[in-house]
């Protein structure tokens, strides 16, 4: 491979001078500017990318991982991230993990060796104490409503939207209540369990464990979130879906099937994104575009740890 070198002996320029006109310094007369040119075309030289990052500290990229590419909830986040990285001059690295515990690290180890100048983690299957073991070598921005203090965060409270959902569902005069999640063990599904079983013990309510639901991500699921309820013989009158595409699944299949909502079973989802407006369906809106903005002010300034959480809206339609 041609290096810096070799082009100032082709041009008959110092190496001082081929770094100038690569760095585009203005202070090179048009001539050796031109020889220099001439020569890195005539070479074919291509810059190491790699050694010009390492010389400068920095990478201008931020790693985004996330475990889904094509799901609104984390895309709107995403869309958030890229805007405000654009805007400081950075732009971004998705690493779609599918919830595979080597994708995650593959992007940390690139962090390690500083191809990335810090991470932005939507979702996570990892330990907090892998994210930790990562924390020196740049910085790692969690989007999830966390317990511990050394990493900063921007999140929900999902026990509370989550208790207000199941507030406005009781009031409604429903008493069989169930609910989904994507996975049970994630740090925001713990807490939607957590205000799930502290509303039904204040009320006093039946809280069946057939009546929790798993694997709610995409429109497909609502189908055989649908046929899940369909099946039972003692099915729950009201269902909180946490997300707004699998609601907008269960809702299609349950009128194929010849079933209205909420007249036969009642829906109340989450995110408030496009399919929520066009099917009314009642909803608790999240501001996940801010979610992804404010996750890079924190990539900005990591010698602050701060731990944000955002407000949340229940917006009130007919499915309910």
């Amino acid at each position: 491979m041609t290096n810096i070198k070799e082009i100032a002996q082709y041009a008959g320029v110092s190496v001082s001078t081929v770094s100038r006109v690569m760095n585009n310094h203005p202070y090179v007369s048009p001539e050796k500017r031109k020889s220099v040119l001439q020569a890195i075309d005539q070479l074919n030289y291509s810059r190491n990318i790699n050694a010009i990052h390492l010389s400068k500290g920095k990478t201008n990229l931020i790693g985004v991982i996330i475990p889904f590419t094509n799901h609104p909830y984390y895309g709107a986040i995403v869309q958030g991230i890229t805007k405000q990285a654009n805007a400081i001059g950075y732009h971004i690295v998705i690493f779609q993990t599918q919830y595979e515990r080597e994708k995650e690290i593959q992007a940390l180890n690139m962090l390690q060796m500083k191809q990335l100048d810090g991470i932005i983690v939507c979702s996570r299957i990892s330990e907090m104490k892998v994210l930790l073991d990562y924390q020196k070598y740049g910085p790692i921005i969690l989007c999830e409503d966390t317990a511990q203090a050394e990493l900063s965060s921007i999140s929900i409270d999902h026990y509370a939207a989550f208790s207000s959902a199941l507030e406005y569902v009781v009031a409604k005069g429903y008493k069989k209540i169930g609910y989904s999640l994507g996975r049970k063990k994630s740090r925001n599904s713990s807490l939607r369990t957590k205000a799930f079983n502290d509303i039904m013990n204040k009320y006093h309510l039946l809280n069946k464990k057939e009546w929790l639901f798993e694997g709610s991500y995409h429109i497909k699921d609502g189908e055989k979130l649908f046929q899940d309820w369909n099946s039972m013989i003692d099915k729950p009158e009201a269902i909180i879906i946490t997300n707004d595409d699998t609601a907008a699944g269960f809702i299609l299949t349950a009128n194929k099937f010849g079933m209205k909502v909420p007249e036969d079973v009642a829906i109340l989802g989450f995110n408030n994104d496009s399919l929520s407006e066009m099917l009314d369906i009642t909803t608790v809106s999240l501001p996940l575009d801010w979610i992804g903005k404010m996750a890079v002010d924190l990539f900005e300034n990591p010698k602050v740890i701060r731990h944000v959480k955002l407000d949340y809206t229940l917006m009130k339609r007919k499915t309910i």
